[in-house]
């Protein structure tokens, strides 16, 4: 049972410094010695302490950020009059300037898409099927036995010999011959159009002047109490809120509580396994030995969770929920 512990706590040790990194966790420790006690704290009879890894802490805070700086807005207060009666001027002389819009017409135009080119195309040879009498066998002459006209109808013995020309035997052979050979000829492409409809302008746009009476009135003017002026309201600036992480603390060595060598034993590694297996961090037996797979399982699941490494802590045990 002793050897089971102290391979746990060198197997959860190896796996802490290749999951961190051996060479920067071996730097990190030196600052993080600093402050700790040499002794656990507050121990008890029968509790056995390591020195653990405890990673940094964070947490996510709020910042307000400037998205646009105000300024100020203008707003143009019109000029106030008031109504008085007397023989005078209301409205004076003017012109007005009337704009008379451009006016269009649709026209259809010609476009040209391709132009006119020539290609080089290739003409094939032509051929034609022709019979030829072909000699098989030439002519020749043989000596026919019994040719004489009386051998026919008499029992001689007398052989009879004539010769005999055999003519030539020829045959009928198809064969295609080249009417025309292959050639190229230059064909050519006529250009291609597009009809397209525009808008042209018919008669542009032009000015008038128009002139506007001078109004009188003998009753009641108009007279300039308030010019206009102009007013300006500031615009605050505008924030975003933003989050940031911030780093609350930083890494450190602490005592925390771990099982003795006297708790460790098959049943509760048993126990460790079945629980790193039901949250996923753990994929081999469940057979109370103490392997690497249970340990690699066991940093992975104290990383997950923001645990110390290192060693199996009490803490440890209790987010396993491992009695």
């Amino acid at each position: 049972m002793q050897r089971e512990s102290v391979l746990l706590g060198t197997l959860l040790m190896t796996c802490a410094l290749v999951a961190w990194g051996a060479p920067a966790l071996v730097r990190a420790q030196e600052p993080m010695l600093a402050g700790v006690p040499l002794l656990p704290p507050n121990a008890k009879p029968g509790e056995c302490y390591t020195r653990v890894y405890v990673p940094p802490t964070y947490e996510t805070s709020t910042e307000q950020v400037l998205k646009r700086t105000g300024g100020e807005k203008v707003e143009v207060v019109p000029a106030k009059f008031e109504t008085v009666e007397e023989q005078v001027l209301v409205k004076e002389e003017a012109e007005k300037i009337e704009v008379i819009p451009a006016t269009f017409r649709e026209v259809e135009e010609q476009v040209l898409i391709r132009p006119e080119t020539q290609e080089l195309t290739a003409v094939p040879a032509q051929y034609e099927d022709t019979e030829e009498q072909v000699l098989v066998r030439a002519a020749y002459t043989t000596w026919q036995t019994n040719c004489g006209p009386l051998e026919k109808l008499t029992t001689t013995t007398g052989e009879t010999l004539c010769l005999v020309e055999v003519p030539a035997e020829y045959k009928t052979v198809t064969k295609r011959v080249l009417k025309a050979p292959a050639r190229t000829e230059m064909v050519k492409k006529p250009a291609e159009y597009k009809t397209v409809k525009k808008q042209v302008i018919d008669k542009p746009a032009q000015t008038r002047s128009v002139k506007i009476p001078a109004e009188y009135t003998t009753v009641k003017v108009q007279k300039l109490v308030e010019p206009a002026r102009e007013t300006r309201t500031p615009v605050p600036d505008e924030f975003d809120t933003v989050q940031k992480t911030v780093k609350t603390a930083d890494a450190r060595l602490e005592w925390r509580q771990i099982l003795c060598e006297a708790s460790v034993g098959p049943g509760i590694v048993k126990k460790i396994q079945a629980s790193l297996k039901q949250n996923g961090f753990y994929q081999g037996p469940i057979d109370g030995a103490l392997g690497p797979g249970t340990a690699s399982a066991i940093v992975a699941f104290q990383k997950k969770n923001n645990l110390p490494t290192g060693q199996l802590t009490i803490e440890t045990l209790k987010a396993l929920d491992v009695q």
